[in-house]
Protein backbone atom coordinates (compact mmCIF):
# COMPACT_ATOMS: atom_id res chain seq x y z
CA UNK A 1 0.00 0.00 0.00
CA UNK A 2 1.51 3.62 -0.87
CA UNK A 3 0.62 6.47 1.48
CA UNK A 4 -0.56 9.81 -0.23
CA UNK A 5 2.12 11.96 -2.23
CA UNK A 6 3.42 14.73 -1.15
CA UNK A 7 3.16 17.83 -3.76
CA UNK A 8 5.33 20.26 -1.28
CA UNK A 9 9.27 21.12 -1.21
CA UNK A 10 11.78 19.32 0.15
CA UNK A 11 12.34 21.11 3.23
CA UNK A 12 15.90 21.16 4.52
CA UNK A 13 17.15 22.01 8.32
CA UNK A 14 19.92 24.09 8.29
CA UNK A 15 22.23 25.80 10.97
CA UNK A 16 25.24 26.36 8.96
CA UNK A 17 26.97 23.53 10.33
CA UNK A 18 29.16 20.67 8.69
CA UNK A 19 26.75 18.59 8.46
CA UNK A 20 24.30 20.83 7.98
CA UNK A 21 26.26 21.79 4.90
CA UNK A 22 27.41 18.14 4.08
CA UNK A 23 23.34 17.05 4.29
CA UNK A 24 22.81 19.88 1.95
CA UNK A 25 25.25 18.64 -0.55
CA UNK A 26 24.25 14.81 -0.08
CA UNK A 27 20.55 15.43 -0.48
CA UNK A 28 21.09 17.42 -3.83
CA UNK A 29 23.11 14.69 -5.33
CA UNK A 30 19.88 12.13 -4.09
CA UNK A 31 16.86 14.70 -5.03
CA UNK A 32 18.31 16.63 -7.88
CA UNK A 33 15.57 19.14 -9.23
CA UNK A 34 13.42 19.22 -6.77
CA UNK A 35 12.19 22.29 -5.50
CA UNK A 36 13.87 22.90 -1.75
CA UNK A 37 13.27 25.33 1.20
CA UNK A 38 15.46 25.82 3.60
CA UNK A 39 14.73 26.58 7.00
CA UNK A 40 16.73 28.29 10.12
CA UNK A 41 14.83 28.88 12.97
CA UNK A 42 15.94 31.44 15.75
CA UNK A 43 14.05 31.93 18.91
CA UNK A 44 12.73 35.22 19.61
CA UNK A 45 12.60 36.91 22.92
CA UNK A 46 15.58 34.95 23.60
CA UNK A 47 16.98 39.06 23.83
CA UNK A 48 14.87 39.70 26.36
CA UNK A 49 15.50 35.92 28.47
CA UNK A 50 19.45 37.14 28.62
CA UNK A 51 18.62 40.41 30.29
CA UNK A 52 15.87 39.10 32.88
CA UNK A 53 16.26 40.24 36.62
CA UNK A 54 17.98 38.30 39.07
CA UNK A 55 15.74 36.11 41.10
CA UNK A 56 13.81 37.83 44.55
CA UNK A 57 15.08 37.17 47.62
CA UNK A 58 19.07 36.56 46.16
CA UNK A 59 19.90 39.92 47.70
CA UNK A 60 20.80 41.44 45.06
CA UNK A 61 20.05 45.25 44.12
CA UNK A 62 17.65 45.40 41.34
CA UNK A 63 18.93 45.06 37.60
CA UNK A 64 18.24 47.95 34.95
CA UNK A 65 16.20 46.15 32.55
CA UNK A 66 16.87 47.55 29.06
CA UNK A 67 14.40 46.37 26.61
CA UNK A 68 16.24 47.99 23.56
CA UNK A 69 19.87 46.18 24.31
CA UNK A 70 17.06 43.20 24.23
CA UNK A 71 15.25 43.98 20.82
CA UNK A 72 18.55 44.48 18.97
CA UNK A 73 19.86 41.21 20.25
CA UNK A 74 16.46 39.54 18.88
CA UNK A 75 16.94 42.09 15.65
CA UNK A 76 20.56 40.85 15.28
CA UNK A 77 19.66 36.99 15.77
CA UNK A 78 16.48 37.92 13.04
CA UNK A 79 19.42 39.22 10.42
CA UNK A 80 21.44 36.09 11.56
CA UNK A 81 18.72 33.50 10.46
CA UNK A 82 17.83 34.99 7.18
CA UNK A 83 21.29 35.57 5.77
CA UNK A 84 21.92 31.86 7.17
CA UNK A 85 19.14 30.36 5.34
CA UNK A 86 19.95 32.64 2.18
CA UNK A 87 23.00 31.19 1.96
CA UNK A 88 22.00 27.70 2.84
CA UNK A 89 19.40 28.42 -0.44
CA UNK A 90 22.24 29.70 -2.76
CA UNK A 91 24.30 25.85 -1.34
CA UNK A 92 21.18 24.23 -2.54
CA UNK A 93 20.94 25.53 -5.78
CA UNK A 94 24.64 24.45 -6.14
CA UNK A 95 23.46 20.97 -5.28
CA UNK A 96 20.99 20.76 -7.84
CA UNK A 97 17.77 22.00 -5.94
CA UNK A 98 15.09 23.58 -8.02
CA UNK A 99 14.14 27.30 -7.13
CA UNK A 100 15.52 26.74 -3.71
CA UNK A 101 13.68 29.46 -0.59
CA UNK A 102 15.61 30.36 2.42
CA UNK A 103 12.94 30.54 4.95
CA UNK A 104 13.70 32.24 8.69
CA UNK A 105 11.50 31.15 10.83
CA UNK A 106 10.75 32.97 14.51
CA UNK A 107 9.61 30.84 17.04
CA UNK A 108 9.46 31.21 20.64
CA UNK A 109 12.24 30.48 23.11
CA UNK A 110 9.90 27.28 24.91
CA UNK A 111 9.07 26.23 21.53
CA UNK A 112 11.51 23.18 20.56
CA UNK A 113 12.97 23.48 17.00
CA UNK A 114 12.22 19.69 15.54
CA UNK A 115 8.60 21.00 16.45
CA UNK A 116 8.90 24.12 14.44
CA UNK A 117 10.48 21.91 11.79
CA UNK A 118 7.61 19.47 11.89
CA UNK A 119 5.14 22.36 11.86
CA UNK A 120 6.80 23.90 8.75
CA UNK A 121 7.01 20.51 6.92
CA UNK A 122 3.15 20.26 7.35
CA UNK A 123 2.61 23.25 6.13
CA UNK A 124 4.50 23.08 3.34
CA UNK A 125 3.25 19.76 2.60
CA UNK A 126 6.72 18.72 2.51
CA UNK A 127 7.89 15.67 0.52
CA UNK A 128 10.95 15.05 2.67
CA UNK A 129 13.01 16.41 5.41
CA UNK A 130 16.45 16.42 5.43
CA UNK A 131 18.94 16.98 8.16
CA UNK A 132 22.23 16.43 9.17
CA UNK A 133 23.13 14.00 12.10
CA UNK A 134 25.91 14.14 14.67
CA UNK A 135 26.57 11.65 17.17
CA UNK A 136 29.47 13.08 19.83
CA UNK A 137 32.15 11.00 21.26
CA UNK A 138 32.90 7.60 21.55
CA UNK A 139 28.98 6.54 21.26
CA UNK A 140 29.20 8.68 17.77
CA UNK A 141 27.44 5.62 15.85
CA UNK A 142 24.38 5.31 18.37
CA UNK A 143 23.64 8.48 18.92
CA UNK A 144 22.66 11.37 16.62
CA UNK A 145 21.77 15.09 17.68
CA UNK A 146 18.77 15.47 19.91
CA UNK A 147 16.88 17.51 16.97
CA UNK A 148 17.53 15.27 15.19
CA UNK A 149 15.80 12.46 16.59
CA UNK A 150 13.22 15.04 17.45
CA UNK A 151 12.14 15.77 13.82
CA UNK A 152 12.33 12.20 13.09
CA UNK A 153 9.81 11.52 16.03
CA UNK A 154 7.94 14.48 15.11
CA UNK A 155 8.13 15.03 11.11
CA UNK A 156 4.51 14.29 9.36
CA UNK A 157 6.62 12.90 6.17
CA UNK A 158 9.97 10.89 5.46
CA UNK A 159 13.42 12.45 6.99
CA UNK A 160 16.57 12.13 5.89
CA UNK A 161 19.25 11.93 8.06
CA UNK A 162 22.60 13.10 6.63
CA UNK A 163 25.34 11.69 9.24
CA UNK A 164 28.51 13.64 9.89
CA UNK A 165 31.21 11.50 8.19
CA UNK A 166 34.46 10.54 10.35
CA UNK A 167 37.74 13.45 9.77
Amino acid sequence: MTGPTRSGPVLIGYDGSDPAQQAIREAGALLHGRRAVVITVWKTGLGLELVQLPPIGQGLPPAMLDVRTALDVDRQMAEHARRLAQDGARMAAEAGFAEPEGLAVADDVDTPVAETIANVARERDAQVVVVGGHGYGRVREVLIGTITRDVIRRAPCPVLVVRERDA
